[in-house]
This record gives C-alpha cells, sequence and structure tokens, in this order.
C-alpha cells in the first residue's frame, strides 16, 4: 500500500498548477461563503482555535478559516501542493504553518488541536482505521474532526460535466491514472460513510454524526466547481 501513496502524490503533483488556480477562484468567489456556513455548524464563535487541516492540498481550509482569526496548520504527502500553498500564503499576508507529512501519520504531540479538518482525502488513505486513530490522540479533549469525502471508489463513470468544469482540463492519461488509483484502493474499503462511522468508534470518536444533505447545500449549482459525486460530511468528538 505504500506504493498506492506514491502514485497518488505524483498525481497530485502533475495537477498541482491547475488545482491552484482553482481553488484560488473558489476561495474568491461565492462558494467559500458556503463553507462558512458549514464550518458555522460545528465551530465556536469568537474563539480562536488551533486547526490542523489534513490534506490540505494548497491551502483552500487554511486560508478560509484564518480569515477567521483561527491559527491554522496544513500538512500534505505532496510537496509541491505545499510550495504552492505557502507562496500563496505569503502573497495573501496569511500566517500559518505548511508541512510535508502523511495524513496518516502526523507528527505532532498528542492533544495539540482543537480541531481537525479535511476535505476529500479520507478516501485515499490506504490505512484509514490507523489515520482516525491517530487523528483522535491529536485533538484535544472534546476536540473535533470535521471531515468532508465521498465514497470516490465507487462514484459513477462518465458523468457529464460542465462546459467550464476543472476536470474538463485533465488529459486522458491522468484520468486512467485517477481510474488506477481507485481500482487499486477499492478492495480494502467498505461502502462509506457507514464504513468511516464504523472506523471512528473503533479510533475512540464520540458524538458521530453524518450529514449527506451538504452535497446539496455546497454544489446545487452545477458550476466550475460542481462536484458529481455526493460528499458526505461526518463529525465527531475525542
Amino acid at each position: 500500500m505504500e506504493e498506492i501513496k506514491k502514485q497518488i502524490t505524483d498525481y497530485w503533483a502533475r495537477r498541482t498548477p491547475s488545482f491552484c488556480v482553482q481553488k484560488m477562484r473558489e476561495l474568491s468567489g461565492d462558494k467559500h461563503f458556503l463553507w462558512l456556513e458549514e464550518f458555522g455548524k460545528y465551530l465556536p464563535e469568537g474563539k480562536r482555535l488551533k486547526i490542523l487541516d489534513i490534506g490540505t492540498g494548497t491551502g483552500f481550509f487554511v486560508f478560509l478559516l484564518a480569515k477567521l482569526g483561527h491559527e491554522m496548520t496544513g500538512i500534505d504527502l505532496t510537496e509541491k501542493m505545499i510550495r504552492e500553498a505557502k507562496e500563496t500564503a505569503e502573497l495573501m499576508g496569511i500566517s500559518a504553518g505548511f508541512e510535508v507529512m502523511d495524513a496518516e501519520e502526523p507528527s505532532f504531540a498528542p492533544g495539540t488541536f482543537d480541531a481537525i479538518v479535511t476535505r476529500n482525502l479520507t478516501w485515499g488513505l490506504p490505512h484509514l482505521g490507523r489515520a482516525y486513530r491517530r487523528w483522535h490522540a491529536l485533538l484535544k479533549p472534546e476536540g473535533i474532526l470535521i471531515n468532508f469525502d465521498a465514497d470516490y471508489c465507487r462514484e459513477k463513470r462518465n458523468i457529464e460535466l460542465p462546459a467550464n468544469h476543472a476536470h474538463k482540463e485533465i488529459g486522458a492519461d491522468m484520468m486512467q491514472k485517477y481510474e488506477e488509483i481507485k481500482e487499486a484502493l477499492r478492495p480494502c474499503q467498505r461502502p462509506r460513510p457507514e464504513w468511516d462511522v464504523e472506523l471512528l468508534k473503533d479510533a475512540g470518536f464520540r458524538e458521530i454524526h453524518v450529514d449527506t444533505d451538504v452535497w446539496e447545500r455546497i454544489y446545487h449549482d452545477k458550476d466550475e466547481f460542481y462536484n458529481p459525486t455526493p460528499i458526505f460530511a461526518i463529525t465527531a468528538k475525542a
């Protein structure tokens, strides 16, 4: 399974430039208000939290939540993503920490963070149960995990997308690599998010809640950011 991590890292390294541009458009547009509304359901107002964004990519959630005054750290296994995130943070004048780090084994002290956030990451972790156990240890008592993801390994293929959709720019070779990654991961996963609930309980989390309506709230418009695979939000307390 370590080989699949290399494949995923190589895939995202190649996608980094266009991915960064798209996320900056998303951050500067109306979509970021929708994401803030979702976070407002789980994060207390008026309190500065120490938050870890796992699988940060080029820093979308870090920049979004740093604007609210939170102390943000973002980690990603793809070095090119982290370089882009650091450069963008400097340009935006945002103080945040970014590190190249394995999402399954973040090297922080136990009880470091008030919250962990992540988006479209956990489907690509070959040892998800181990990751959830490690994340539980990183949270302070009463800390919260907020995970936005989808069952991408079982998503439908050849779904029609808007003409200006970001995935229109991905060539056939990259789409084939994406399919190969899903094929490699599918045998070791069970249907989600039901499987996540079991893993989170085993990891020691409690007050686990799944929201399958978040997809309709975030992606009600078929624009360039549209995600055709229904995402869920799963939250859990340490």
